[in-house]
Order: C-alpha cells, then sequence, then structure tokens
C-alpha cells in the first residue's frame, strides 16, 4: 500500500452493540473500493475482520481489526471493535485510535444497551459521529422507530443524510438530503444509479434538508446569511457547514444501509471523507513532556521529530509480539530511531507494515495520523508511547476497566503446568483486561476478566497459540478461623525416651481481637518459670500453629496469645519441646474458646438505572448483603452494599442478567465476619471430605 499524507487519512472507530452489523459493512466497504473480489460472510467465518478462529466458532467480533481502504483517493482506516461488552477493552482501544466514529444501530433491535455504552465512550473522547441505521431490509424494519429511539437514548441533535427508499425486503436505495438524488443498488452493490427522488419522498427529502440547513447554518456565517435573505446555498456551502458542525460535535448525522445487501456503503464512504476530520485538524492529543512532566496537547502534525502510541498488542506464537501504533507526530521508516519513553527504553526496527485485517503489507514510510504495525518489539507494550528521543514525550494511554469476574485457571496436565506460567503473562500483554494472580494460600492461579465469555476465550485462546489446556473453575474461598471467647489453657509436653527427654510446659491466655487486629504475641512471666529463651520457641510454636485452623484448616486471625506461667527440665527441655507444647496449648484453646468460621466480605459499588434500583437492593438482600446506602446521579442510582464473597463471585453474570446489560459494579475486600451455621456445616464437611481422600 503506498504512503498518505496526514490530510488523507481518517481513522474511523465501528461501534455498537453486538451483531449491528460492523463486520459485514467492513466487508462491504473492502468490496466496494476493490480492496477484496468478494464479500465474505460472518456466519461462514470468512470475512476480512473476523480471521480469528475463536470469532468464527462464536460468530462474533471478539478482537479489535484494523482494514484499510481507500476511497476518492482518500485512506480510511476501519477500526473494526467488539460490540459483546465483554471485549470492551478492544473497543477502547479501536476507539482510542480513531478521530471518529461510525455508530452501527440495528434497526430491528434498536438503540440497545451495547449503543449506549459505547456512545459514553466516544462521549468521553469528544469523537465527531455518524449513526447509521442498519439492516434496513430486515422484516419490519422501521427507519421512523429507530430515529425516535436515537433521540431519546442517544440524541436530540441528530440530523438525518441519508434516508431509505423501501424498508424491510423493500428496501432498495437511499436518498442524499443535502444532493437531493435518489440512489439505488443492484447486482450486490456493484451499480449505483442516480436518479431523481420519488415523488412519495419528496417532501420528505424537503423536510430534512430544511431541518439541516436551518441547524448547521447557526454555526456558519456564510450559510446564515443566504438562509436569512432566503437564498438557496449550493451544497458546497452546506457540506461545509455540516463539516464543521459534526466535527464540533454538535451534530450527528444518520444514515440508513444494509451491510449484507452492501446498500448505501458508498454514500456512508462518501460522508466519511467529507463530515469527519482529518488527524492533523482533530482534537490534540493529551500528553505530558517526558522531562519536565508537564500535562501539554500535542497535535497531528508530520513536521514534528516522531512519536507514536501504542494502541494495541498481540502475541503471535510464530511471529513474536505484534505492536499496533498510531503515529502522532512525524513519519516513521524503518530507519528511524525509536525509544520507549515509558520505560526509557531503545526499541530496533527493521521493517514497517500497515496492518490489513489479519494481513501485513510492508511500507517504505508511514506519516503522522496513519496506522501501522511493528514485529518483534522487545520491552513495548499497549498504552506506551514510541518517540525519538530528540523530543520525548509520553502521550496518554487508555484507561481500561477492572477485572469484575475472577475464576481458576488449572492446568490440565503437568506439561501444560510447566508451560503456564510462561503463556498467561504473554496472554496479559495482548489483552490489558485480564489480570493474573497467584493466590499462595489456596495454590490457584486467578484469572480475571469482564465476564466469563471473555475467560472461557481467554482459556481458549491459551490452548490455540500457546499449546496450555486448562480448565476454569470458581476460585476456593479465602475462609479464616478465631475463637469466640478468652481461655487460659495449658500445653505440656513431655517424652522420655532414653537419654535426654522432651520437656515443655507453658500456660497461655488466648484472647478473641477485634476484626483487622491479626495475631498478637505477648509474655508475663515472672520468677524464671520460663526461662527467657525459650519465649520464643512458644511463639514460633503459635505462628505456626495458627496457620492451619482446627475447623477446617483456614488460617486462624485476630488472636492474641500471652505466656504469663510454665515449667522447664534443666536437661530435658529445648526450644523444640516447647513448640510442641506451644502447638498442644493452641489445640487446647480453639477447643475451649469455641472455634468459629469467619468468611470474606466485599464492599460492593453497583451503577444502575433508577428502574433497576428495587430489583438489585431485594437481589443483595437474598445474598446476605446488606445496603450500606445510596446516590442519585441523574437517572442513575449509585448502590453501596457489603455481601459475602461466596455470594457475589459471579455477579458480574447475574447483574448483566438483571439489568439488561446496563448495570456495572465494582468490588473489593471489607473485612471478615462470622459465618452462619449452614455456611459452616458446608465448609466443615468439605474440609473433612478433602482430607479423607489425601
Amino acid at each position: 500500500m503506498k504512503t498518505f499524507d496526514t490530510p488523507s487519512i481518517r481513522n474511523v472507530a465501528l461501534c455498537s452493540h453486538g451483531g449491528a452489523g460492523k463486520t459485514s459493512w467492513v466487508e462491504a466497504a473492502a468490496f466496494d473500493t476493490g480492496l477484496i473480489e468478494r464479500m465474505g460472510n460472518v456466519i461462514a467465518g470468512t470475512t476480512i475482520s473476523d480471521f480469528d478462529p475463536d470469532e468464527a466458532k462464536r460468530q462474533i467480533s471478539i478482537n479489535l481489526s484494523v482494514v484499510p481502504v481507500v476511497h476518492q483517493n482518500t485512506k480510511i482506516n476501519l477500526l473494526d471493535t467488539p460490540g459483546f461488552f465483554d471485549f470492551v477493552g478492544e473497543t477502547l482501544e479501536g476507539i482510542r485510535a480513531a478521530e471518529s466514529a461510525l455508530i452501527f444501530v440495528d434497526v430491528s433491535g434498536g438503540v440497545q444497551v451495547g449503543t449506549e455504552k459505547v456512545w459514553q465512550y466516544c462521549e468521553d473522547r469528544k469523537l465527531p459521529r455518524i449513526i447509521v441505521i442498519n439492516k434496513m431490509d430486515r422484516e419490519h424494519a422501521n427507519f421512523d422507530n429507530a430515529l425516535a429511539q436515537i433521540e431519546e437514548t442517544l440524541t436530540k441533535n441528530y440530523l438525518v443524510l441519508t434516508f431509505p427508499i423501501g424498508e424491510g425486503p423493500q428496501f432498495k436505495g437511499v436518498v442524499d438530503v443535502i444532493k437531493g438524488k435518489s440512489y439505488t443498488f443492484a447486482d450486490g452493490g456493484k451499480k449505483v444509479v442516480e436518479g431523481d427522488i420519488p415523488a412519495d419522498l419528496k417532501s420528505k427529502q424537503e423536510a430534512y434538508y430544511n431541518k439541516l440547513v436551518e441547524v448547521v447554518s447557526e454555526s456558519d456565517d456564510e450559510l446564515l446569511e443566504a438562509y436569512l435573505e432566503g437564498k438557496i446555498p449550493t451544497p458546497e456551502q452546506v457540506v461545509k457547514a455540516l463539516h464543521e458542525s459534526v466535527k464540533n460535535g454538535k451534530v450527528y448525522p444518520v444514515m440508513s444501509a444494509s451491510s449484507l445487501s452492501n446498500i448505501g456503503t458508498q454514500n456512508i464512504l462518501d460522508a466519511i471523507i467529507d463530515y469527519f476530520p482529518s488527524p492533523d485538524h482533530a482534537q490534540p492529543e493529551p500528553a505530558k513532556d517526558a522531562k519536565t512532566e508537564q500535562e501539554i496537547k500535542v497535535k497531528t502534525d508530520p513536521s514534528q521529530p516522531f512519536s507514536a502510541l501504542v494502541f494495541k498488542t498481540t502475541a503471535d506464537p510464530f511471529v513474536g509480539r505484534i505492536t499496533y501504533l498510531k503515529v502522532i507526530t512525524g513519519s516513521l521508516t524503518p530507519d528511524t530511531k525509536l525509544e520507549n519513553i515509558n520505560k526509557d527504553e531503545e526499541e530496533r526496527i527493521s521493517v514497517v507494515s500497515v496492518p490489513i485485517g489479519k494481513k501485513q503489507d510492508n511500507v517504505s514510510e508511514l506519516k503522522a495520523g496513519d496506522i501501522g504495525v511493528l514485529t518483534k518489539l522487545s520491552k513495548t507494550l499497549t498504552g506506551e508511547t514510541l518517540a525519538d528521543p530528540v523530543k520525548p514525550i509520553i502521550i496518554k494511554g487508555i484507561d481500561f476497566p477492572k477485572p469484575v469476574l475472577r475464576m481458576s485457571l488449572k492446568a490440565k496436565s503437568k506439561a501444560d503446568d510447566d508451560k503456564i506460567g510462561v503463556a498467561v503473562p504473554r496472554l496479559l500483554e495482548e489483552d490489558s483486561t485480564l489480570e493474573y494472580t497467584r493466590n499462595e494460600e489456596t495454590r490457584e492461579i486467578i484469572l480475571g476478566g469482564l465476564g466469563e465469555a471473555h475467560l472461557q476465550a481467554a482459556a481458549e485462546k491459551l490452548s490455540r497459540k500457546f499449546g496450555v489446556a486448562t480448565t476454569l473453575s470458581i476460585p476456593k474461598i479465602p475462609y479464616r478461623e478465631t475463637i469466640k471467647k478468652t481461655v487460659k489453657v495449658q500445653g505440656r509436653h513431655k517424652k522420655q525416651t532414653g537419654g535426654h527427654g522432651q520437656f515443655g510446659d507453658c500456660w497461655v491466655e488466648v484472647k478473641p481481637l477485634p476484626r483487622g487486629s491479626g495475631f498478637v504475641f505477648e509474655e508475663s512471666v515472672f520468677g524464671g518459670s520460663i526461662p527467657k529463651n525459650f519465649i520464643p520457641a512458644i511463639e514460633k510454636g503459635f505462628r505456626e500453629s495458627i496457620q492451619v485452623g482446627t475447623l477446617a484448616g483456614y488460617p486462624v486471625i485476630d488472636i492474641s496469645v500471652n505466656v504469663y506461667d510454665g515449667s522447664y527440665h534443666p536437661v530435658d527441655s529445648s526450644e523444640m519441646a516447647f513448640k510442641l507444647a506451644a502447638n498442644l496449648a493452641y489445640r487446647k484453646a480453639f477447643e475451649d474458646g469455641g472455634a468459629v468460621l469467619l468468611e470474606p466480605i466485599y464492599m460492593l459499588t453497583i451503577t444502575v438505572p433508577d428502574q433497576y434500583m428495587g430489583d438489585i437492593m431485594g437481589d443483595i438482600s437474598s445474598r446476605r448483603g446488606k445496603i450500606i446506602g445510596s446516590e442519585a446521579h441523574g437517572k442513575i442510582q449509585v448502590i453501596k452494599a457489603t455481601a459475602p464473597l461466596i455470594e457475589v463471585q459471579r455477579y458480574a453474570i447475574d447483574l448483566g442478567s438483571i439489568t439488561g446489560g446496563r448495570g456495572s459494579f465494582s468490588m473489593e475486600f471489607d473485612h471478615y465476619e462470622e459465618a452462619p451455621p449452614r455456611v459452616v456445616e458446608e465448609v466443615v464437611a468439605k474440609a473433612k471430605a478433602e482430607q479423607a481422600e489425601q
């Protein structure tokens, strides 16, 4: 592919709820612009942007893919993002690399929860947007109903740019409101016929046109003057004014299409060029000067020293690390001197490429604003900045959501177990929304992610890419044990086996402490009944003993131990003897002091629309939870609640079901609390069964 100058580039994120037809539209655009000779199909797994085997299997987009098409001598980098929220990390990467977005709305499904979420992500980035009402050839398609939903849930500041000629099976083309022409499509979209507007649609076109001119003239003095004087503005004047209004986020054009039938695709490609800004006219990038750490804004400018943001990383088992970057300033060639500014490390490259779905095409130069690929970088990861060390800047990275679901990842065999420690970190390199920890207490590898499908896809990727077969299961609960009442007990160890014997005798007071106190050891021995040199052995004996509770084998917390008396033998006493005496005292204390099981309680912060408030509060109560309070933020409620971990391990899935995907939450450990009898019985029974199996 040839090199394109900055003004001749557009970077466009395609965003929507899952199943709205983004990937099929990319296929149609690639076909219309000559990038491919035949349109692939999502169901068959033959599209240019859904090339991952997992995507073909699930028939949904899982990964962000970049497909560059050339239309009217302009390179349009189409960033096809997943619509399923479990893979929103990939969506955020695409939005971060774009200057504008196409928001797809399935005419039958309307504005769904995923549409609302991606709209807000684009709003946060202040991206210009065009709304595409897609699948107009579906049965019961109704353009006006879709418009009403857009007005109700997304924005009232929309302007219709193209509307359908016919709906459902009768959909055959679109009317261009500004040009005042009809465009009908035949032969799979290859044949486009421009004509007059059908008589029955003329009044509709005039109404949309008048509203459009009235709205955009408010930000264009020349057009406003012509409008007030009753003059008919030229299409060029209207396009210019609409371009500024779209770029500044004042209005959002709406267009109609059918991806599968390839109707309206070329009109949308035209609109991308006419109304979306090139990178050098888009919002400047937030960054900071690496030397002074001062916050700055960086305009996309080919005349400045090189800098680029890494917005995506993939791990290929054969090629190695593949790095996707967007050039912000300067240009990139195979000879460019690169430095990872975040890590102050040099990187070496030999080839510069552009991504075309799963393939790569080598280029001699990549100009500011363009998107490219580098391979085998050893130090650079997603969100980091590559730049010329002459002018080191750090471009703001990507804010990824935290994991909401955690599962235990277990290797299926010893061979898999040997490889898992290397494979999982490589997997995390390409997915910044995954989290990997080792729980030494339960001896589990814990994989955190954004949902069940996300973690399942990660496990499948471990197998396919890195040859590591694993299973996912609910993690073990880190219970704790303690005592209910203060007790005074004796631990006496005496053993005579011929020669030197073993003797250790200690009296201790064991008291329960407030939650969070941990373990406290004290001594108040008077009169030398236990020599000072044996006291550390008693403490060590207790510290080792409390690692395994007497109820179910969980660590003991929140107790104090005070050694206040005892006895010794001048020959037979030793550190080991007093350690064993301490263990006996520990067991006696928990027998007399009423051992109890503690369960971890987590604090949940739940964000939901107003209408789900009652359902959420009822659900939390059913989980033995307590509502701490709530705050209203417009039509959104933020609820604070506590609940036992065992009741909310799969809350991400349940919350999605309750709210139709509109709720979100975060949770963190808060405290330990005595478990109810039913839970104690289950935990103790399970511990005994596991012990019997060993």
